[in-house]
């Protein structure tokens, strides 16, 4: 392979401006057709086989209303002292409200608190659609399934509600289902906030500005292709609207770490005064060959998700694994364009001394680092694996869920409507329960069923059961007493699924389900959480796999693997500390404390399993170098951690900058993404890689390397630096050697 990427480097430095071409006419391609063709990204959370998946199932079956998407529209008085009881005023505005948001396309029906005020006060709050202080007034709002709405229905919800407030002395807010579906994510505060450290990282790595946007300029052409081709997988597969977001965060990250790598290497073979074609070309069949490797196995892990069985979290790694994918080709194609038309002018309009960064020295401080770390490798070694454990024991406090409104920003409407409901109504109104009930074998089940749900103390209680004895389904609308992120919540969902319901169906032919956002979130936790130890089971056994082929050693891979292990915990333990825990909640702009997301884990995991592969392979590949022409392990491991650690940290900043610009956004679940991520490079990179990894190997002496014979002859060679095979260089004061002819690229 390295052959190959040798002859492609060379083809790509050689005609820049046909790379660039294919890539901008690509690029174009993809965009118009996004534009002309692309479908709307939607969340559809549906898991196959899940209670709360069954009752929306029967439900649709049927063609009940309950199956479709909800919206909430919620109004009080702005004059605090007003009521819906005593303004006549307010009453009246209510009814306008109702009759705009029912005139609405594609709303199917709407309650009427309006309606229920006409007949009095008791009746009105008996309804469920007035407060009982009479200041709220809540309009429940159906929508058809997910599959007849689009993105052009939350807007013309979003403008109903701005037409709504003008000239009204009512306050009325919006939230529901819809915006769950509908609401894209914002985007481009994180980026550029990583972006611009990004900058100025490289810069300080580099000492040169054109060194310095060489990486950004693919990273963002290749972000830009990425993204715009969301909509157009949609026609394979639903891609989530936050998947977009998500993705954007790890592949502006790897990008702008493998064109660092492979920016590096090039000036290193520049600074040892080859060609700038074979520079590029050595530099692509070396780093480029890691790259692939480092991006194939994020490619693989993140794929690995499809493990968990949840449809949304698998296209999500769809997604990311898409724009992980152009990177490492654009790393190998655009990037080395870029070089091959930059060519000695790399090293222009620098800001360091002459020769800063060029590759040619072994960095001294890092090498007495190094030779430090060895003479205290037992100290070294315990107290940080005590410090990581130390961080990663509250992950025995993990609680998976889902976020609802009230953790929101107070600037969102979704978050007022929240607090209104739940000042006026409980909290558990903003997370209703549906239970399906299949009746077609027995109708006379409906009213006991209902009167015991009512009749459980985690419950509020229940609206007047809806029975469509034609279609055989019942529905009950249940209100939870506790919030839809609280644990007694979800103790209420499983109650009722194994003690409430077969208590009073024991001896009935009727079947119940219990559905709803609620439940269906609480179900796709509890799947995700059942799946995880299997997910990370294999993710090791293929990082042992892979570290063993490249390294043909069985203790490095295992170390490796625990030491991974290590630097995920701390990062999901550092996730427990500032979102259930509220630690520091307020430095990144969170309102309150949140369960953690139940797929982030998984998803952080198969991430950063990639990633450290990316830094671990780069590291150990220099110190089995080393090793091999010296047989000397602990000098192997000092230099080895003197010639990479500068790139290794650099790489690691950039990163950390990236996910933490992701941070400062309003999506709670984007938050934890980008500190959990951040907060596993900067441990992975600076604790693990260049302290416990040396103070590790020093330990463990020659035996680092120990393979049994019989393994040995079993195992294939695989050249990582991929320089065997290659000819030899092209010297900037050689004649032009004659060579075979370059294949084309297009």
């Amino acid at each position: 392979m390295s052959k190959a990427l040798y002859r492609l480097g060379r083809a790509a430095a050689r005609r820049p401006w046909t790379v660039i071409g294919v890539w901008i006419l690509v690029s174009m391609l993809v965009v118009g057709a996004s534009g002309a063709f692309g479908r709307d990204l939607e969340d559809k959370f549906e898991v196959p086989g899940l209670d709360s998946q069954n009752a929306i199932d029967l439900l649709s079956a049927a063609q009940s209303d309950r199956a479709g998407l909800t919206a909430q529209v919620v109004v009080t008085p702005i004059d605090n002292t007003a009521t819906f009881f005593d303004s006549a005023e307010a009453r009246t505005q209510l009814a306008d409200v109702q009759a705009m948001v029912a005139a609405l396309p594609n709303v199917i029906g709407i309650s009427d608190p309006a309606g229920a005020l006409a007949a009095g006060n008791e009746p009105a709050v008996a309804s469920g659609g007035i407060s009982p202080d009479g200041r709220i007034a809540l309009i429940r709002v159906q929508y058809p399934v997910i599959d007849d709405l689009s993105a052009d229905d939350l807007e013309n919800f979003k403008e109903f509600g701005v037409q709504a407030r003008e000239g009204s002395s009512l306050q009325v807010e919006l939230s529901g289902e819809l915006f769950f579906s509908f609401e894209e994510p914002q985007t481009g505060v994180g980026e550029m906030i990583g972006l611009g450290a990004a900058v100025i990282i490289l810069l300080l790595a580099f000492g040169s500005l054109i060194a310095m946007g060489l990486p950004i300029g693919m990273a963002l052409f290749g972000l830009a292709l990425g993204v715009s081709s969301m909509s157009l997988v949609t026609y394979l597969i639903d891609i989530p609207s936050w998947a977009p977001q998500m993705a954007s965060m790890i592949g502006l990250g790897v990008g702008i770490d493998y064109a660092l790598f492979l920016v590096t290497r090039h000036r290193e073979f520049l600074a040892r005064g080859m060609t700038v074609e074979e520079s590029v070309g050595r530099a692509v069949a070396t780093a480029g060959q890691a790259v692939i490797f480092a991006g194939g196995t994020v490619v693989i892990a993140i794929l690995g998700l499809a493990v968990a069985g949840v449809p949304a979290l698998t296209a999500a790694g769809i997604a990311t694994s898409l724009i992980v994918f152009i990177m490492v080709v654009a790393s190998i194609t655009l990037l080395p364009a870029f070089l091959g038309l930059a060519g000695h002018s790399i090293n222009r309009f620098g800001i360091h001394r002459r020769g800063h960064g060029d590759g040619r020295a072994v960095g001294a401080g890092w090498e007495r680092w190094g030779r430090h770390v060895s003479r205290h490798a037992w100290q070294y070694a315990i107290g940080v694996t005590a410090f990581l454990l130390v961080l990663t024991a509250p992950v025995l406090a993990l609680r998976l869920g889902f976020p609802d409104d009230g953790t929101l920003p107070d600037t969102r409407t979704e978050r007022r409507a929240y607090d209104l409901v739940a000042e006026g109504f409980g909290p558990g109104i903003n997370g209703p329960l549906i239970v399906a009930i299949d009746i077609s074998e027995d109708a006379s089940i409906v009213d006991p069923l209902a009167d015991a749900i009512a009749a459980d103390a985690g419950i509020a209680g229940v609206a007047p059961p809806e029975v469509n004895l034609a279609a055989g389904v019942a529905t009950v609308l249940a209100f939870p007493t506790t919030s839809p992120q609280d644990d007694a919540t979800l103790d209420t969902i499983e109650r009722l699924r194994t003690d409430v319901l077969p208590s009073v169906l024991d001896q009935s032919p009727a079947v119940a389900h219990v559905g709803g956002a609620t439940a269906s979130f609480a179900d796709i936790g509890n799947q995700v959480n059942d799946r995880l130890p299997l997910f990370i089971a294999a993710v090791i056994l293929l990082s042992f796999f892979l570290l063993t082929l490249l390294f043909r050693s069985i203790l490095v891979p295992l170390k490796a693997a625990l030491l991974n292990l290590l630097s995920i915990g701390a990062a999901y333990g550092v996730l427990v500390m500032v979102f259930q825990w509220g630690w520091g909640k307020s430095l990144i702009g969170l309102e309150s404390t949140v369960p953690i997301v139940s797929f982030i884990p998984m998803f952080m995991f198969a991430i950063l399993f990639g990633l450290s592969m990316d830094y671990e392979v780069f590291l150990l590949s220099r110190v089995r170098e080393e090793y091999l022409l010296t047989g000397d392990n602990d000098a192997s491991v000092i230099r080895g951690i003197a010639g990479t650690a500068r790139v290794i940290t650099s790489a690691a900043l950039i990163m950390i900058s990236v996910f933490l610009g992701f941070v400062f956004g309003d999506d709670p679940t984007i938050k934890m993404m980008g500190l959990g991520l951040a907060t596993a490079i900067l441990v992975d990179a600076t604790i693990v890689r260049v302290v416990l990894v040396p103070a590790t190997m020093k330990l463990m002496g020659d035996a680092n390397w120990w393979l049994p014979r019989w393994l040995d002859r079993l195992l294939p060679t695989i050249d990582i630096e991929g320089e065997a095979g290659l000819p030899l260089p092209e010297m900037e004061s050689d004649p032009a050697p004659m060579e075979e002819p370059e294949p084309a690229l297009v």
